[in-house]
């Protein structure tokens, strides 16, 4: 194997991140073509806030001064403090040379440093990246689907019919439409009601509950805003006791507001039974086609075992694009 040196760089590295963007972007196309492309600004602002503030730790791998991998390493300290979540990928013209091994291999010098006991890695279904896990001990653990839904697909007049029927059931219930950042007055209320999160399958992996607060859903819209989004959060409020019952959010992208993410889709325990996960996600269909006409499609991800998410989203014409699986193992001695 030639000289294979990897370091750690930050958002301000700038030749460092154009080299990950680059290649980020590269790994995505050779293994996942239906995904979108980053953009380079969005790529940054992820590498700077993460998802919900907390940001990933990146690492590029040179050969001979050539970029030919890149890693970020996603650590929590609200909860799961036991785990760390890695992705790495090498361009497809590097491969099958070991620089993926001394890759992970370095990224698991880092995470034991930090006193994690987990590690876990995701990837798009393939030999490659089973036989990939088996020679690293990591075992699958879950897998998630990545659907889309192309709107002009639709059938006229079935998200319509699809809201009427699941309203139908949940009258007690009324929507509330949030654009941006939470209200204050609903802050306590929306940090209970994302929680409910924790109750969507995890399969076999060793994670524990996420822990919300005010401060981590400040966070999370923070930089789902400062990243080039338009979020746009839809609420079933019952209308007898004024608790929330149920959510969804989907962000629009502001640079190519033809393409919108699903992010959380969450129902309280006590407010199940009533149909609210499809009004939710039929509700929030009408309102975009009001005031995002132009959108095309919606990502959405789910563990393949949910199966309740997984009808609604068939319902609304969601179809397959993808297969990720996850992988995890312990780095404690002995287990």
């Amino acid at each position: 194997m030639s000289d294979l040196e990897i370091h750690r760089f930050t958002p301000d590295d700038d030749d460092d991140v154009r080299a990950s963007f680059e290649i980020s972007n590269a790994v995505a196309a050779a293994d996942a073509p239906w995904e979108h492309p980053w953009l380079p600004d969005r790529f940054r602002l992820f590498l700077e806030r993460g998802w919900d503030g907390e940001p990933p730790a990146c690492y590029l791998a040179r050969v001979d001064g050539t970029p030919v991998g890149d890693a970020l390493v996603f650590t929590s300290e609200r909860d799961n403090t036991h785990l760390a979540w890695l992705w790495l990928g090498i361009l497809p013209e590097h491969r099958r040379r070991g620089y993926g091994t001394a890759l992970f291999e370095r990224l698991v010098e880092e995470v034991r440093a930090l006193g994690r006991t987990s590690v876990g890695t995701d990837g798009w279904e393939s030999e490659r990246a089973l036989g990939f896990a088996a020679r690293h001990g990591l075992e699958r653990k879950s897998q998630a689907i990545m659907r889309r839904q192309h709107l002009a697909e639709l059938e006229p007049g079935r998200v319509r019919r699809l809201y009427d029927e699941a309203a139908a059931a949940a009258t007690d219930y009324e929507l509330v439409r949030i654009t941006g950042r939470t209200p204050p007055e609903l802050v306590d209320a929306m940090v209970e009601l994302v929680s409910a999160i924790n109750d969507a399958p995890t399969d076999d992996l060793d994670i524990e509950d996420e822990v919300f607060s005010p401060e981590r859903l400040a966070a999370y819209e923070d930089a789902a805003l400062a990243s080039g989004n338009r979020l746009y959060r839809l609420v079933a409020r019952h209308r007898g006791t004024g608790e929330l019952g149920g959510h969804t959010v989907v962000a629009v992208e502001v640079q190519r507001p033809e393409i919108a993410d699903q992010h959380d889709t969450a129902v309280a325990k006590a407010h199940r039974g009533h149909r609210l996960g499809l009004l939710l996600k039929a509700g929030m269909l009408l309102w975009l086609a009001e005031a995002e006409p132009q959108v095309a499609t919606v990502d959405t991800w789910n563990a393949e075992s949910n199966d309740h998410m997984i009808a609604v989203n068939e319902a609304l014409g969601y179809r397959v694009m993808g297969r990720e699986l996850q992988f995890q193992k312990s780095l404690v001695t002995g287990r």
